[in-house]
């Protein structure tokens, strides 16, 4: 198995457990889904339908989102209420600037060269414009396990 990590934070964010899609060798996806996690039962098996009743919880049991709870990912904002800590593309764009700055500088440390770096950030900025822009309101945000919101 290999696990990523978030170059900045260290943190570790997915691994190759799961069906990994390379998005021109700057970002990846993957489908995620919502499982049900109790005490001593984890149900792994598919999501209802939407036009299914969802099931009710035994006791002790919770639903997760399966990448988020194996590598104990947070929330940013407040889960309860569903309030985002980026309520506009604008403050994303602000956060996700800073941390592009990081990754870049972490890349030059590592020995990447110019054009690695250049591809990267033509990658990063085309996915944005072609999917996170677009559909922004259906994203939710979390940052790794040791909190650091300079990482992802």
């Amino acid at each position: 198995m290999i696990i990523f990590k978030d170059i900045v934070s260290g943190d570790e964010i997915i691994s190759d457990t799961w069906d990994l899609k390379e998005i021109d060798d700057t970002v990846y996806e993957i489908d995620c889904k919502k499982v049900t996690k109790g005490v001593d039962n984890v149900d792994i098996g598919a999501n209802p339908s939407a036009e299914e009743a969802e099931e009710a919880l035994e006791e002790g049991q919770s639903t997760v989102i399966d990448i988020v709870d194996a590598f104990r990912l947070n929330y940013l904002g407040d889960e309860a209420s569903g309030s985002r800590l980026f309520n506009t593309k604008k403050e994303y764009m602000g956060q996700l600037k800073t941390y592009m700055k990081k990754v870049v500088e972490k890349m030059k440390e590592s020995g990447a060269d110019e054009s690695a770096v250049k591809k990267f950030q033509t990658g990063a900025q085309a996915y944005y414009t072609k999917q996170i822009a677009p559909n922004f309101k259906d994203y939710d945000f979390y940052v790794g396990e040791s909190m650091d919101t300079d990482g992802m």
